[in-house]
């Protein structure tokens, strides 16, 4: 089966080679041949020109990334490459492990501060707490490094040890931590009971994604009661997609029969249909999903499966609109291509390209009054984005789709999340409606 990358960085791994540049050969292709040849020359002389007299010394390497990241960005949006080291973090990424401490980090005043460290891993059983101020990792100190260069500093080989020193708040001097590394997984699916409505939440489909969603969803029946359960929420707010089997699973996880998505590319014989399994895993119990601006790709995969087949009602704003599939390509010792290989159709045989998943019920983030007014970007807004289909839709909607609804700065599943309260309202209308017409 071939892998496939729907969200911002993520990506099943098709395991192909890259072998040297094919040129048409032959018959009518030779003068499409000899024009092709005269531009990589065009190519090679301004390469020369720039390193030979450019004011200032170039790096051979640099330019020739930059020349192939803007011939893939005259493509489209989503088409990129990934030198060795972006394509090791994305796959750190899209497996959803990796060998770490386990602590949630942000910056603060040049030092990088703990936010929490995750339960049950070497952070946390080695005494680290939130609050902490990381000012040095292997005696190096981290003042002047960026978040990113002290997380890959503290991430490394499972059972590799690390130096971290902290400044407590309440403490006199320095503490210092020696630490084992060990795997940390990313949790992608958070859940929890809200009195008689099982409340889920992922916020990005890993390779982790579908077992996290089995246990959440089995122990939310475990806390409830299976019988006391009146629906479920399924929060895709804010979540920029993923591993499209991810995308698979999670729509199937809700379902027993039906298409859930068809990918369809350049070659109309490779195009892809996804069924969904027997086996409904809510026993057929309501179901909600929230999207927003920020819910994209993967996620508009599930909500689209979901709402083609009236399975779940989806609540929100519209979404972002990526119906565009990317292949990663590994380059032998060179990184990958992400390329856009295809686009995807939800059941009823919509692309959302640049047009997003619009909700049954359309609710702005709000808490009575709306706390904030700010546009969102959408696939429509980004330069070079593949045009929807229909052409003639697309050139109105490229118009006016410059804004999309407002959204509140309100954290997901809080007291004052808005979205949320009318969802839990709505399966309980609906779990009393059901209770009242079953019973006449």
């Amino acid at each position: 089966m071939r892998n496939f990358l729907l969200g911002s960085a993520f990506s099943f791994l098709l395991l192909i080679a890259v072998g040297t540049l094919a040129l048409p050969q032959g018959g009518g292709s030779q003068a499409a041949s000899s024009e092709t040849y005269r531009q990589l020359n065009l190519f090679g002389d301004i390469f020369e020109r720039v390193r030979n007299d450019y004011v200032e010394q170039s790096d051979d390497a640099e330019l020739v990334e930059a020349a192939i990241n803007g011939m893939l960005a005259s493509l489209d949006p989503h088409s990129t490459y990934l030198n060795p080291k972006k394509f090791r973090e994305m796959q750190v990424q899209t497996r959803g492990e990796f060998g770490g401490l386990g602590i949630e980090v942000t910056m603060d005043n040049g030092l990088v501060k703990v936010v929490t460290p995750i339960d049950d891993t070497p952070a946390a059983r080695a005494g680290l707490k939130a609050g902490d101020l990381i000012t040095h990792l292997d005696g190096t100190p981290v003042l002047g490094m960026t978040l990113s260069e002290a997380v890959e500093q503290m991430r490394g080989p499972v059972s590799s040890k690390i130096k971290i020193s902290v400044q407590r708040e309440g403490e006199d001097g320095p503490l210092d931590f020696e630490i084992t590394r060990d795997v940390i997984k990313v949790q992608s699916v958070r859940s929890h009971a809200e009195d008689d409505i099982g409340y889920v939440r992922i916020t990005t489909f890993n390779e982790q994604t579908e077992e996290g969603l089995k246990k959440a969803l089995s122990s939310l029946k475990s806390e409830i009661g299976g019988d006391r359960i009146k629906g479920y929420v399924l929060d895709l707010r804010n979540n920029p997609g993923g591993l499209l089997d991810q995308a698979i699973a999670v729509a199937d996880a809700f379902m027993d029969q039906g298409e859930i998505v068809s990918t369809r590319g350049r070659d109309e014989a490779n195009q892809q249909r996804y069924n969904a399994r027997e086996g409904d895993l809510t026993d057929g119990k309501p179901v909600v999903v929230l999207v927003n601006g920020g819910s994209a790709s993967a996620s508009e995969i599930v909500a689209g499966a979901l709402q083609d087949h009236h399975r779940a009602i989806v609540l929100g704003t519209k979404s972002f609109g990526k119906g565009s599939v990317q292949t990663i390509i590994p380059i032998q010792g060179q990184g990958a291509l992400r390329m856009t290989t295809a686009r995807y159709y939800t059941p009823s045989g919509h692309s959302i390209q640049a047009k997003g998943i619009v909700p049954d019920i359309e609710v702005p983030q709000a808490k009575i009054e709306l706390l904030e007014q700010r546009p969102r970007t959408s696939e429509a807004d980004l330069r070079n984005r593949l045009a929807p289909e229909e052409e003639e839709a697309a050139k109105g909607e490229g118009d006016s789709a410059k804004e999309a609804a407002p959204e509140a700065a309100t954290p997901a599943g809080s007291d004052e999340d808005f979205q949320l309260l009318r969802a839990l309202d709505l399966l309980r209308g609906l779990s009393l409606f059901h209770a009242n017409a079953a019973s006449r």
